[in-house]
């Protein structure tokens, strides 16, 4: 707080006798009086340099008080004495005394105090001049920027020297899906605008195709149009306007197909954002009952430019009872000859019902289809015994005759030859039913040669060479 010039000098309470008319000189004679009075009551207010010219009012020798004071506060001006006021005084006077002494002595000792108000002035001088280089750099690193937070907006003052340090400063995190606009590393100037965009993680299903993306568009309508979606004639399952928060959002996207509809002989195109072919053949105008179904699964999703047929099903249900085979358990005897083989227990069909499905697509018969198979009777198996005994090597009253000879005749000497009709066969030609009867098994042509002339010679031995009407008489040739 500054104080007033005036209370520096508390010795001056008593003001002096003021002269009435200031351009006259007072007589030498005339007692010095101090009336009970205000200091500078008889003088008119005015401004006054500090050599104590005359100011705006006129007074002629200015504020002696005042003059001192401020020569007391600014050393590097001229001491007050040396513009001392003086009164005119009449030739041989007196010279001053009492109070005007004691106001000249104040103001000496004022003086001789100046180095010491030098002293302390200088300090503060140099703070002042620090201060002020110290509020030039600081209003000139100062920077206005804008900056944009997620479509907030507000402008701010920073020291910040690019957008890095501003965006730390201002304990904004930005992360790898964020967009951040300049680059972080761009240095600021006052003026600059900052954007910072946050990503957002949306699960997207477009067109049954499922994926994640990101997006810094802060609604579902700026999140297509970012993403490159046609988003005419789609269906969205959110709001376009919907706001996407920072967690993201699950949004189910089906954009507008071509698909065609083949029914009853007839082509329907349509344009349809349906989630499966059902929906786009009902679209369609075409309606499927019992059987009818869809060359595609009518849960499938329909493709732009997909062509789905319609195939009209009728049909109906048949049952039909068939035979069950039964199966043949052979069991080893060595009681029987090689080659023989005795059925021990005749084997029976089994009995079961099936159910078939018979269906006409389009017009066209399809093959049955079995449906369901219920067993009526089971088969029974048929056992039948194999001898292992080896065969014998002679036959009494056969081993002496030709049987290479009427080999040759009968079959060109090929065991497994056959006849045309599929009736004879063998070296010697025998029908089955002969073969089995002499113990063979199967068919004569798969036996061995060896048991072929065996057999024949026990025929030879029960019928003589009658089997053989043509060949039979090379046996004794």
């Amino acid at each position: 707080m500054s104080k007033s010039p005036y209370e520096t000098y508390p010795s001056y309470e008593t003001p002096y006798q003021p002269y009435e008319t200031p351009y006259e000189p007072v007589p030498a004679a005339a007692p010095v009086s101090a009336p009970e009075r205000e200091p500078y009551a008889a003088y008119p207010q005015g401004v006054h340099s500090a050599q104590g010219e005359p100011g705006a009012a006129g007074a002629p020798y200015g504020d002696p008080y005042r003059a001192a004071y401020e020569y007391a506060e600014y050393p590097t001006q001229v001491a007050a004495d040396a513009y001392e006021p003086r009164l005119p005084r009449q030739s041989g006077a007196a010279p001053d005394s009492g109070r005007a002494a004691a106001r000249r002595a104040a103001r000496r000792k004022k003086a001789d105090q100046r180095p010491d108000t030098l002293r302390k002035l200088l300090p503060q001088a140099l703070v002042v001049a620090f201060l002020a280089g110290g509020t030039s750099a600081f209003v000139a690193n100062d920077k206005a920027i804008h900056l944009t937070v997620d479509g907030k907006e507000r402008t701010l003052h920073t020291f910040a020297d690019d957008v890095t340090e501003l965006l730390s400063d201002e304990g904004v995190d930005v992360g790898d899906h964020d967009l951040v606009a300049p680059a972080a590393d761009t240095a600021l100037a006052s003026g600059d605008e900052v954007s910072v965009h946050y990503g957002r993680p949306v699960r997207l299903t477009l067109d049954g195709q499922r994926r994640e993306v990101w997006t810094t568009a802060r609604t579902v309508d700026g999140a297509l149009r970012q993403l490159g979606v046609r988003a005419e004639g789609a269906y969205v399952s959110a709001s376009r306007s919907h706001r996407i928060e920072r967690h993201g959002l699950d949004l189910d996207v089906r954009t507008e197909r071509s698909v065609t509809v083949m029914a009853d002989g007839r082509r329907r195109t349509i344009r349809t954002n349906a989630a499966t072919v059902r929906e786009a053949v009902d679209e369609a105008g075409i309606t499927l009952r019992g059987q009818d179904t869809t060359s595609v699964p009518l849960s499938s999703f329909p493709r732009d430019g997909q062509t789905v047929t319609v195939m009209r099903v009728t049909g109906a249900r048949e049952t039909r009872e068939e035979a069950i085979p039964y199966a043949t358990e052979r069991t080893q005897d060595p009681t029987l000859f090689h080659g023989t083989e005795v059925v021990q227990r005749a084997g029976s069909e089994g009995v079961k019902r099936v159910t078939y499905e018979l269906r006409t697509v389009n017009g066209v018969k399809q093959k049955p289809r079995r449906v369901n198979t219920e067993v009526v009777r089971e088969p029974r198996t048929q056992l039948v015994k194999v001898g292992t005994k080896p065969l014998p090597t002679s036959v009494d009253g056969a081993e002496s005759l030709n049987w290479s000879g009427l080999a040759a005749c009968e079959s060109g000497g090929r065991p497994n030859a056959t006849d045309a009709s599929g009736t004879y066969g063998g070296l010697y030609q025998f029908d089955t039913r002969t073969w089995q009867s002499l113990g063979g098994s199967g068919r004569p042509q798969d036996a061995p040669a060896s048991e072929q002339t065996y057999r024949a010679k026990k025929l030879y031995v029960r019928r003589g060479a009658s089997p053989w009407p043509h060949c039979g008489p090379r046996l004794h040739g």
